[in-house]
C-alpha cells in the first residue's frame, strides 16, 4: 500500500476514535483510557508511516543516482543449443 493511502486510512481511524471518545460518558474511566491509548497508538503509526515514506524517497533518489552512474554493458548473445538430429540417430 502506498504511504499516502495508508496515511489517509490512519487519519480516518484517528477521527473515528476521536468521535467515539467525545461521545463516551465520563462515568467509565477505564474505557476512556483504552480509547486514549488507541488514539495514541494510531498517532504513533501515523508517525511511523511518515518517517518511512521520507526514508523511501531518499533511498529511491540514491538508487536512481547509482543506476545512472553504473556503466551499461550490453548482454552477450548466447548461441542456440540444438538437440540430436535425425542424422545422429541413423548412423
Amino acid at each position: 500500500m502506498k504511504a499516502t493511502k495508508a496515511l489517509m486510512r490512519i487519519a480516518h481511524a484517528e477521527d473515528l476514535i476521536s468521535s467515539v471518545l467525545e461521545r463516551y460518558s465520563e462515568g467509565a474511566p477505564e474505557i476512556r483510557q483504552h480509547l486514549l491509548d488507541a488514539k495514541a497508538a494510531v498517532g504513533r503509526a501515523k508517525d511511523a508511516v511518515t518517517v518511512r515514506e521520507s526514508s523511501e524517497k531518499t533511498s529511491a533518489r540514491k538508487k536512481a543516482a547509482t543506476k545512472k552512474a553504473a556503466v551499461k554493458v550490453p548482454p552477450v548473445k548466447k548461441t542456440k543449443k540444438h538437440g540430436p538430429t535425425k542424422q545422429d540417430y541413423e548412423g
